[in-house]
C-alpha cells in the first residue's frame, strides 16, 4: 500500500508542477498543507510577541530575585528582634510576616499565570487573522482543503504553502501590542517593615 501511495504521489507532481507555471507564486493543487507552528513562529508577529514575552518574563524573575533578597533581609531582622522581644509582641510581627511573604509569592504566580494565558491569546489572535489569508491561498491554489502538517503522513514538498503564508501574514499584520506592565503590582513595591503591626 505504502508503494502504491508513493506512485501515487510521483504521478500526481507532474500535473501540479505543469499548472504551477500558470499561475505563478502559488502550487495548483486540490491539498495544501501549512505547519501552523512553524507559521507563528516565523511571522513577523510571531517573532515580536516572542520577543515581547521574553522581555516581560525576564522583567518578572528579577522581580523575583529583588524580592526574595528583600524577604530574606527581614526575615534576617526578624530573626534579631526576637531576642529582645516580647513573646506576643513578636508573634504578632512573624504571623505578619509569613502572610506578606504568601501574598507575594501568590501575586508573582499569578504574574507567571497572566504571561502564559498572554502567550495563547496572542497566538489564537494571530490563528484567527490568519484564516483569511489561508482562505485566499487556497483560492489561488484552487484547493479544496489546507492541512496542518503536523496530521500529514506523507506528502510532497510542493504543496507546502507555509512561506507563502509568512510572507502574506507579514504583508497584512501590524506589529502586535505592547504587553501589560506586569512588574508594577504595588503589593511587589512596598515592602512591609517588620515593625509595622498587623491590621485588625
Amino acid at each position: 500500500m505504502l508503494r502504491a501511495a508513493a506512485l501515487g504521489l510521483g504521478l500526481a507532481a507532474t500535473p501540479v508542477l505543469a499548472q504551477e507555471a500558470m499561475r505563478p507564486g502559488i502550487v495548483q493543487s486540490e491539498i495544501l498543507t501549512v505547519e501552523i507552528d512553524r507559521l507563528y513562529a516565523e511571522s513577523d508577529f510571531g517573532k515580536e510577541v516572542s520577543k515581547l514575552l521574553e522581555e516581560t518574563g525576564t522583567a518578572i524573575a528579577a522581580e523575583n530575585r529583588r524580592i526574595e533578597a528583600e524577604l530574606t533581609a527581614e526575615e534576617k531582622s526578624l530573626t534579631e528582634k526576637r531576642r529582645t522581644m516580647d513573646a506576643t509582641a513578636f508573634r504578632k510581627l512573624a504571623d505578619a510576616f509569613d502572610t506578606k511573604v504568601q501574598e507575594l509569592r501568590d501575586a508573582q504566580d499569578s504574574k507567571a499565570r497572566t504571561l502564559g494565558n498572554l502567550s495563547e491569546e496572542r497566538r489564537r489572535a494571530f490563528i484567527s487573522q490568519a484564516e483569511p489569508v489561508l482562505a485566499d491561498l487556497m483560492r489561488d491554489a484552487g484547493a479544496s482543503v489546507i492541512l496542518d502538517q503536523r496530521t500529514v503522513f506523507l506528502s510532497t514538498n510542493a504543496i507546502d504553502i507555509t512561506e507563502t503564508a509568512i510572507s502574506r501574514m507579514n504583508e497584512v499584520l501590524p506589529k502586535p501590542d505592547p504587553l501589560p506592565d506586569l512588574t508594577s503590582t504595588p503589593n511587589a513595591q512596598v515592602p512591609v517593615s517588620p515593625d509595622t503591626p498587623p491590621k485588625p
